[in-house]
């Protein structure tokens, strides 16, 4: 079964019970700072778990490509992946348990063909603020009773802490938890009964995860929700890793177009020797995640969504030259790209060309650098004929952190100049692995800052831009031209960012005009309303919209005014919003700009004190 076959199983099989299925949006968070990528199938729900109404309903499902930047450094192995696309159902207030875990276990075992007896469950152990979730417990019972097994607490069924299995948003007062129960497959050999999936991770591998959002944090704990939701997620790579019967999940047809023609390009065969596999496996995810990330409208930049792409192709340029691949590698591997997943993104064959033409020139650029650092390498290494193994891994690091020289070309520079053995190579480079580990460790905290929440911060400050933000869509159109068209925003507590098509720099004068209209509307105390129609409707009514963004067939639009004829801005958004601009700020500042790209232009607003 194809990964395209396992989707519209999953699609054929919720769509019967109610489901309806919302779109598959951008790898980059529109509006959200707290997040550097859409990381779960759950990141376009958070608004309607936290109770604004869905325009489709209470029953949601969908497939959601996600990406987990920090998990770079992992990839090499048999199953992880930097890019996925996540599965998911959601009841939004609807069912709960006892219709979620019978419905998920049958698509596995009935609709998939997976066999009961490699199918393992875990579920929330229960703490001082939850009790163990024996419902579940109950449930996955009587659910392997039907295919004649007896589950067992310890032998089939599992039960862990706060840390595996309990979900929730943040610590804040009001937010929303509950325990989950994940299933795993046995990929070991002979009986997994027994066996603990938390201590045996290379035999199991996880496919699905139920959570239930059935209690609210209050000052006093967390106490049961009169209207719970369930949210579930999947890995599709996973899935069909086990669907398909295979030990790698590079070996699926999500990734195996690319290996093939990788192996083409090297002239080397996918399992000739370890190393070759880890370079491919590399090769396979970055090219795949960058691929995505390109089709979604990121340029490689040295900051945020730009800094991973740009980290993904220099990878690759240094993973290609271990295969022998000298040129071109990912510009290259693009096609094959499109031929794994071509199926579910028939644009990318349209876009092609673009994504070839960045990748080849952020490729030709870092070969440049690569050149001009091994330079740089030899000219420090020249100064002097003696250096202490710590100064040459403080060398190398600098020069990984200055021109991106990976750390294995750089020894081999110095062995070709100091002549060392591979006792001093090794002991060089773990010095430079060291000073590189307490550098990342400075840039995760930071991160950690920059991107805190991992889910969409609701704070009243960014509630307060984000409602600006509409204000300064329409006021744009409205001082520039219709031209203008939304390619993205990032709001943080502090200011909006926006961007736009334009063809030219903001002049003093537009800005003081776009400012004015702006202000001036706010000075009205308009209300900010919503409101759900059919899509087609809500775009004859003038409704603005993301470009190039979907949507399902009925949308919510936000309209600010007394009424949606009236209204002086009108969008398809989800919420939140203020009430009314009462809530805003007197004044509205635009405080900087930017060139983004070609014909789309970037500012920076915040509020005046």
């Amino acid at each position: 079964m194809t990964s395209e076959e396992i989707l519209r199983q999953y699609f054929d099989f919720y769509g019967q019970s109610g489901h309806k299925q919302v779109p598959n949006v951008s790898l980059v968070p529109a509006g959200d700072s707290t997040l550097l990528f859409v990381n779960s199938g759950m990141f376009p729900l958070v608004p309607y778990l936290s109770g604004e109404p869905h325009p489709l309903g209470k029953r949601l499902m969908n497939v959601q490509r996600s990406m987990r930047f920090e998990d770079i450094e992992e990839i090499g192995d048999n199953r992880h992946t930097t890019a996925f696309h996540m599965l998911g159902n959601w009841s939004l207030g609807d069912y709960f348990k006892k219709e979620q875990l019978p419905w998920v276990y049958e698509f596995f075992i009935e609709k998939l063909g997976l066999s009961p007896e490699r199918l393992f469950a875990s579920i929330f152990a229960g703490d001082e603020n939850a009790p163990r979730d024996d419902e579940s417990i109950k449930i996955i019972q009587d659910i392997f009773k039907k295919h004649g097994l007896e589950a067992k607490v310890n032998e089939r069924i599992f039960t862990y802490g706060k840390e595996d299995n309990w979900w929730q948003r943040g610590e804040a007062i009001g937010e929303l938890g509950g325990p989950d129960s994940e299933i795993f497959y046995y990929m070991g050999k002979g009986s997994g009964t027994g066996k603990n999936p938390a201590e045996n991770q290379d035999e199991f591998i996880e496919i699905g995860n139920s959570v239930f959002m059935q209690y609210q944090r209050t000052e006093t704990g967390w106490q049961e929700l009169p209207q719970k939701n369930v949210d579930f997620g999947g890995g599709l790579e996973r899935i069909a890793l086990v669907v398909q019967e295979k030990q790698d999940i590079f070996e699926t047809d999500n990734f195996l177009p690319i290996i093939r023609k990788l192996e083409t390009m090297s002239g080397k065969t996918y399992r000739e020797s370890i190393e070759v596999t880890r370079a491919m496996r590399i090769l396979a995810d970055h090219i795949r995640a960058a691929t995505l990330l390109a089709m979604d409208g990121v340029l490689p930049t040295n900051k945020d969504q730009g800094y991973a792409l740009r980290r993904f192709l220099r990878r690759m340029v240094s993973f290609g030259q271990k295969l022998g691949i000298q040129e071109n590698i990912s510009s290259g591997l693009v096609p094959a790209v499109n031929e794994a997943v071509g199926w579910l993104y028939p644009d990318l064959k349209r876009d092609a060309g673009r994504i070839r033409e960045v990748f080849n020139d952020e490729e030709e650029r870092f070969r440049e650098t690569l050149r001009r650092g091994q330079k740089t390498l030899k000219e420090r290494l020249s100064v002097r004929k003696e250096w202490s193994l710590e100064e040459l891994g403080q060398i190398v690091f600098d020069l990984r952190q200055s021109h991106g020289l990976p750390f294995d070309i750089s020894l081999e520079e110095i062995n070709n100049i100091l002549k060392k053995s591979p006792a001093e190579l090794n002991d060089i480079e773990k010095s430079a692995e060291t000073l590189f580990a307490k550098h990342q460790e400075k840039s995760r905290l930071g991160a950690e800052q920059k991107f805190k929440g991992g889910l969409a911060d609701h704070s009243r400050e960014v509630v307060r831009y984000h409602t600006a933000t509409h204000l300064l869509h329409q006021a744009l159109r409205s001082i520039l031209g219709s031209h203008v068209q939304q390619y993205g925003s990032n709001i943080t507590k502090d200011r909006l960012r926006f961007d736009f098509s334009h063809p030219a720099r903001l002049t003093d004068k537009e800005v003081t005009k776009v400012e004015k209209l702006i202000n001036e509307t706010i000075e009205k105390d308009l209300p900010v309303q919503s409101i759900v129609l059919p899509r087609a409707e809500a775009e004859k009514m003038g409704a603005l919209h993301f470009f190039k963004e979907k949507y399902t067939d009925r949308v919510s639009v936000y309209f600010v005014g007394p009424t949606l004829e009236e209204a002086f801005s009108k969008e398809f958004c989800g919420g939140p919003h203020v009430k009314d601009l009462s809530e805003l700020s007197p004044t509205l500042k635009i405080y900087k700009q930017e060139n983004v790209g070609k014909g789309i232009r970037r500012i920076y607003a915040k509020f005046g004190q």
